[in-house]
């Protein structure tokens, strides 16, 4: 049982590392973009400490297969639990009210052909190359060479002047490039708009072509930029003058013929020719009839609304011209495969693509790279955008992708991700050194494929809400899920952006897209626009939960990640617990994201995720009840050693994520006994919020964790009368 088996400082080491380059542990997630999702190896490491008898380290790295048994997670999401059940064998069922989220899980765990898959991407490159591949070439500065590809275009958002007319660019700094991966700064002149390279980044001297002065700060700031003609004072965005206007300043391109002589990155300003190929793409596409962009409006929403604040009112006004006709010669080429597994992956890695083809992507000036449009889990509109190559850029000689965002760097990570399901294999840590451990017996999907001897699995995929999912009482042996974490990221309003488009392509093929918005009034996730709150957050947590419960047989566990920054989201996880009539057995500490992430990094948000792991009957840790904060301080106290040994430095945030996990779970257990679930859904929140204030709360345990250390484990929480048995090496209290 996880509760005695699970292995912090193992799986803590594993999944901090899994974070930091989640794609080389488990390639999977490549199938398509989902958000916050947790890594898979806390997912195995709980259903291994579940359902295997041998120590975790011993089991996480063998073959294992559990096909009696039957596991559900009602928060699908990006499937990760799910995945990571079917691999072991289990038969799954998942429910998520978002259609996306259903498209992806069932491409990520569909058995692919990949001859078939490979040919289909070979036809879909070479036709685009032949259609439009001259629009991604570009003259090398160097050496002249007429086909070169361009990396990345970049665009600064323009707006004319409301006093004298005066078209200005909106550039909030000059620097391209910064020195850190090219031998040079690279700066645009304010004055004759050409790139100049420098040495000192603050002091960048003057232009080399036209004797100006170099600034690293550029004229548009709060929403203000002054008129370089009259000088007048302008304001931006004004969503009446319609989406925004750009300007191509510069572009990155590659040039293999002197690429082994040239040292650094390859930097233009666009000349006439390139200038021509962005008045080519646009006449191109103004004559052509469009079946598969969509003409879909904007919602309002509470990320959907910053981009109404610039003017955007339909999503295909998100893309230049030139992404479009990219865009929509593959659709075209896409439906016309006839295999449908094949046309679907590719549907998918369309949809994939999106994120990079269009024009609020940002250029890393530091990393010299784009950063897709979800790199924040928002719609943050940028004043220099990133244009990237649609096809992609192969390198023969040293056999990689060069750049990112095109249709290459897609279907390569669609592959490997494709080819990992069929031969998983884990990542062990000899020192520095990483060891690939292949996983022979094991695979996830749908179909054996050529796997001798296994069998068929049962996967079923639900696009509905969990509360009304019909399942038969004590049917399921778990649940392992990861639901929404109350405010944190609007997954609809973010997804909406690639299924108008996947919508298109994919047509009355999908039940599930049937309507025109992945938005469901029954998200449980915060949404001001959509008047959500924590009340509706509550209600839905515990409806899933109580439909979840009846499903699971005698004991068996329902385990979930959560953390947030405030206790207040967590009221709802203890409702929902003790309306179910579960108990919390355990909380338990693990990372879950990256510190370094670009949505997270330096907002003192924890990295750390609370596991709870609750049951209808079962046992607790008799040291794990809690009396007193200065008894949860002591509790806090182990995990952090614990996840020290796995290598985890924990943050003030982390540390009180670990406390929170721990202040609800005593919630639950003191509660529990008297707790009435047909209340009013207030007054039960409420009932909570006053257990926690009268306990003494965050504060208290805080206080207690400044204060020197004193040994000792807790007796049992007063009042209860559970029976004492011996567990192992320790005593435990039954429920």
């Amino acid at each position: 049982m996880i509760e005695k088996r699970f292995d912090i400082p193992f799986i803590a080491d594993l999944a901090l590392r899994e974070k930091q380059i989640q794609q080389n542990y488990r390639p999977v997630i490549a199938v398509h973009k989902w958000f916050a999702r947790r890594p898979g190896t806390l997912f195995r490491g709980l259903l291994l400490s579940e359902f295997s008898d041998g120590p975790l380290r011993e089991v996480f790295y063998r073959s294992n297969d559990f096909p009696q048994l039957r596991m559900a997670d009602p928060f699908m999401g990006g499937g990760t639990p799910l995945l990571e059940a079917n691999r072991l064998g289990l038969n799954v069922v998942g429910f998520d009210i978002n259609p996306m989220s259903c498209w992806i899980v069932k491409q990520e765990i569909e058995h692919l052909d990949p001859a078939s898959y490979d040919e289909a991407v070979s036809r879909l490159r070479d036709e685009l190359e032949r259609d439009i591949g001259a629009l991604y070439r570009t003259r090398c500065v160097i050496c002249g060479n007429v086909e070169a590809h361009v990396k990345y275009f970049l665009w600064v958002k323009t707006m004319g002047c409301r006093y004298c007319g005066e078209n200005i660019d909106l550039f909030p700094g000059y620097l391209v490039a910064s020195d850190a991966r090219h031998p040079k700064n690279v700066f645009v002149c304010p004055s004759c708009r050409r790139l100049t390279e420098s040495d000192d980044r603050r002091n960048p001297g003057t232009c080399r072509h036209c004797g100006v002065s170099l600034s690293l700060k550029g004229p548009a700031a709060r929403n203000r930029c002054t008129c370089p003609r009259c000088g007048k004072e302008n304001r931006f965005p004004n969503a009446e003058l319609g989406p925004p206007r750009h300007r191509l300043f510069a572009m990155e391109y590659y040039c293999p013929s002197c690429r082994s002589g040239h040292a650094g990155r390859f930097f233009k300003t666009p000349d006439a020719q390139d200038l021509g190929r962005v008045a080519q793409s646009e006449a191109r596409w103004a004559k052509l009839r469009s079946r598969f962009v969509p003409d879909d409006e904007i919602p309002s929403g509470d990320e959907t609304n910053r981009l109404h604040r610039w003017g955007y009112r339909r999503y295909r006004e998100m893309f230049n011209a030139r992404q479009l006709l990219g865009l929509e010669l593959s659709a075209t080429i896409i439906s016309k495969i006839a295999n449908e597994r094949v046309r679907n992956a590719l549907a998918t890695n369309l949809s994939d693509l999106l994120r990079y083809q269009n024009m609020l992507c940002r250029y890393d000036t530091m990393a010299l790279k784009s950063l897709d449009i979800f790199s924040v889990h928002g719609f943050p509109v940028g004043l220099v955008q990133c244009e990237s190559n649609l096809l992609g850029i192969w390198d023969r000689d040293r056999g990689v992708c060069v750049g990112s965002g095109g249709w290459k760097n897609i279907t390569d990570k669609f592959r490997k991700a494709k080819s990992y399901c069929d031969n998983p294999y884990e990542v062990r840590h000899n020192g520095k050194r990483k060891v690939i451990v292949p996983i022979k017996g094991e695979w996830i999907g749908d179909d054996p494929c050529c796997k001798k001897k296994a069998r068929q699995r049962l996967v079923q995929i639900h696009c509905a809400d969990a509360a009304t999912a019909d399942l038969p009482e004590s049917s399921i042996d778990a649940v392992f899920t990861d639901p929404p974490y109350y405010g944190n990221v609007q997954y609809a309003e973010l997804m909406d952006f690639c299924y108008v488009w996947l919508r298109r392509l994919i047509g009355d093929a999908f039940d599930a897209f049937g309507n025109p918005s992945t938005r469901n009034p029954h998200e449980l996730t915060g949404n001001i626009d959509m008047g959500r709150g924590l009340r509706h957050f509550t209600e839905g947590l515990s409806s899933v939960f109580q439909r979840m419960a009846r499903a699971l047989k005698p004991g068996a566990p329902l385990a979930f990640t959560y953390h947030h920054n405030t206790i207040e989201a967590y009221i709802p996880v203890a409702v929902a617990i003790l309306d179910a009539g579960l108990t919390c057995s355990a909380s338990l500490p693990c990372p879950a994201e990256m510190g370094a992430s670009i949505h997270i990094n330096g907002t003192g948000s924890s990295i750390i995720d609370t596991v709870f792991v609750c049951r209808t009957t079962g046992v607790v840790s008799r040291k794990t009840l809690a009396g007193s904060p200065e008894e949860i301080a002591s509790l806090v106290r182990d995990d952090l050693a614990e996840l020290r040994k796995g290598n985890v430095n924990p943050s003030s945030g982390d540390i009180r994520c670990v406390a929170y996990g721990h202040l609800v779970r005593m919630a639950i257990w003191n509660l529990r006994s008297t707790w009435d679930k047909t209340a009013d859904i207030s007054g039960k929140i409420t009932s909570v919020t006053r257990w926690l204030g009268d306990f003494g709360g965050w504060p208290e345990v805080e206080r207690h964790l400044n204060e020197p250390f004193s040994s000792g484990h807790p007796e049992p929480a007063s009042g209860v009368c559970e029976k004492l048995e011996e567990y192992g090496d320790e005593y435990v209290v039954s429920f």
